[in-house]
């Protein structure tokens, strides 16, 4: 009889593993920001209308601007990072992943979080950057006026979130 309960529950626990595998990974984790980083390139409106609009130039001749995310709710968890450069007269993200620019400039960079379930709702298209921020469900530290001018594309970033398989189940390691 306990062999029988015991492949029960191997079985119960293949399943639990398998269902969250399907979700794919972590939200705003390293694997997560991967995908996020290819859904970016995929993405018209980010990848032509940061360059249209100037916000790709601003990077202080680095070449590159750098954006952390993460969830609020996840206290140990570190924040990931998106790396987008100006390449073939496109804004590309060119990396997503763990944190390789560990210091910000606030002047051309982005600090952006907010808890599991805002981001959940923005990645739907449930509100905006300009509500999400105005009601404090987006916390927001970079170029505000920057920002403000380009909020199509914020847009289309906040859905990249309902755009990347995911699982909320538990935070990034």
């Amino acid at each position: 009889m306990k062999s029988i309960a015991r492949l029960a529950l191997c079985a119960a626990l293949g399943a639990v593993a398998a269902a969250a595998m399907a979700g794919g990974p972590v939200m705003m984790s390293a694997d997560w920001a991967r995908g996020a980083c290819a859904a970016w390139n995929q993405d018209e409106v980010l990848t032509k209308k940061l360059v249209e609009f100037g916000w790709i130039d601003n990077n202080k001749g680095r070449g590159y601007k750098v954006m952390h995310i993460y969830r609020t709710d996840c206290k140990d968890s570190k924040p990931v990072e998106l790396r987008i450069a100006k390449q073939d007269g496109k804004a590309w993200c060119v990396y997503g992943g763990a944190i390789e620019n560990a210091k910000l400039d606030g002047d051309v960079d982005y600090l952006m979080h907010a808890d599991t379930v805002r981001w959940v709702e923005m990645g739907r298209g449930d509100y905006g950057p300009m509500r999400a921020m105005m009601f404090g469900r987006l916390d927001f530290e970079g170029p505000k006026m920057e920002a403000m001018g380009n909020m199509g594309p914020f847009e289309s970033f906040l859905l990249l979130v309902g755009k990347v398989a995911s699982t909320t189940e538990s935070c990034p390691k």
